[in-house]
């Protein structure tokens, strides 16, 4: 049955919220008559036309109506023994809390509709506000997608998430834990990777769930870190920034991605991922990279349950990234590309970490997690590893508590253990205290 929660979310948003309420980016489907099944029913009725209403307006002879309509906001409180500065560099996430004291991290406005038969469109807007208290508007994606071609194809256009590994393509509101693994900061950057472009998907046609994607996006911008970049996000290493000129095909950020699940008893469920990017990067005028990424999940849930409780969730990535750079020059106060006084030859890049978590929802409404990341570089650079904070030697230990107090809100508690080599003293303490609540119809997020 899980297989079709896959592909489609839930019709109406008869499932707002809960995503927060069983402690996983995505409600596993419950057994039927449970008070899951009976609450999408009654949500789905009440979204029927009484007799003799008039007729939604159309399009080319389509119901054209808006499904979907929410705002969830993220606020973070805690402290750590580092001041607000070093705390930037270790929270490397754009939506991580930043500073001591209060961070409004994210307000999401989602807006989810069918266009016709032949579309479905997302849109989601971001506000947030700074650690120097500076407001910040971004959009973070919107696209259409395609919901009627034939032989299991789907196609997806506009600006995007790219569709790498588990986290990337997720919003900050439908992860586990407050804050952004580090070695997808590293890799993607502070908002994840993500541009404008297109990609085809293909569901096999397997007695398991099996669906092959391949992206083709815009190479440069600072959400494209691993790529063209910018000059606000230069690259890694101390690099100097060679902006990168779409001149064919090879310029563009190219994305595929295999993602499988499988039944492994009747109430467990598994996934497997393997994903691979690769594009020009901005360290040289024909440098290039590639990030390549393996992850897996899998989730117990009892088959009789309260409302989704109790339930285990286990999830990993593993990822790589190989940085091509080419010859720099340094002037004498060591400055890349503005003297000819020293060179240091070009060098391929390094960095490979990951990330591997356990969520177990012991009881109603509560969950606990724990989780290890470790990320890791080599390869010469401009700037020495261990002194900087994107490619420094770095370990960090996150247990995690949660209530669910409704479907609607979350509350989280998670202490950070970082263990880095750019720390004075090799490691930080930090507690995080995260709000959670939407408001709204928000679809079921996919897994």
């Amino acid at each position: 049955m899980h297989r079709h929660f896959l592909r489609v979310a839930l019709a109406g948003g008869a499932c707002s919220g809960s995503a927060l309420a069983q402690g996983d980016a995505a409600p596993a489907p419950a057994p039927q008559g449970t008070a899951f099944d009976r609450a999408l029913e009654e949500a789905l009725a009440k979204q029927q036309p009484p007799p003799n209403a008039a007729a939604p307006p159309d399009l080319f002879g389509a119901p054209l109506r808006l499904l979907d309509l929410s705002l969830d906001t993220l606020v973070n409180a805690g402290s750590s023994t580092e001041r607000d500065d070093s705390i930037d560099q270790l929270q490397g996430g754009g939506h991580d809390p930043k500073q001591r004291g209060f961070t409004l991290s994210q307000v999401e406005l989602s807006a989810i509709g069918a266009v016709d038969p032949w579309f479905q469109f997302e849109a989601h807007l971001d506000y947030f506000i700074t650690p120097e208290g500076e407001s910040e508007f971004e959009l973070e994606e919107a696209f259409a997608r395609t919901s009627a071609l034939p032989h299991g194809l789907q196609l997806k256009v506009g600006h995007y998430l790219t569709e790498f590994g588990r986290i990337n393509a997720q919003h900050p509101h439908a992860w586990d834990f407050i804050d952004q693994p580090v070695i997808c900061s590293r890799l993607f950057g502070p908002d994840g990777m993500r541009g404008t472009g297109a990609r085809m998907a293909w569901l096999a046609p397997l007695p398991w769930f099996a669906e092959l994607q391949l992206g083709i996006q815009n190479s440069h911008g600072e959400t494209m870190t691993s790529f063209g970049a910018s000059e606000d996000a230069p690259p890694p290493a101390g690099h100097a920034f060679d902006e990168v000129e779409t001149r064919s095909l090879a310029d563009f950020a190219w994305s595929s991605r295999l993602l499988q699940s499988f039944d492994l008893a009747d109430d467990v469920v598994s996934f497997f991922g393997v994903s691979g990017a690769w594009g020009p990067n901005a360290a040289g005028t024909s440098t290039r990279s590639a990030v390549y990424g393996a992850d897996v999940k899998v989730k117990w849930q009892a088959e009789k349950n309260d409302n989704g409780w109790p339930f285990v969730v286990f999830q990993a990535e593993a990822l790589r990234r190989v940085y091509g750079t080419s010859l720099q020059s340094l002037d004498p106060d060591g400055v890349p590309g503005s003297g000819d006084e020293a060179t240091v030859p070009g060098d391929t890049l390094h960095d490979r970490g990951g990330y591997a978590y356990v969520l177990w929802g012991f009881t109603r409404d509560w969950a606990a997690g724990l989780r290890l990341e470790l990320a890791r570089s080599s390869g010469a650079g401009l700037v020495p590893s261990d002194l900087d904070p994107r490619r420094d030697d770095r370990q960090r230990w996150s247990p995690l508590l949660v209530w669910h107090p409704s479907h609607f809100s979350r509350v989280r508690l998670q202490y950070d253990l970082d263990v880095a080599d750019h720390l004075a003293h090799d490691r930080a303490h930090s507690v995080w205290l995260g709000l959670e609540f939407l408001v709204g119809s928000h679809p079921a997020h996919t897994y």
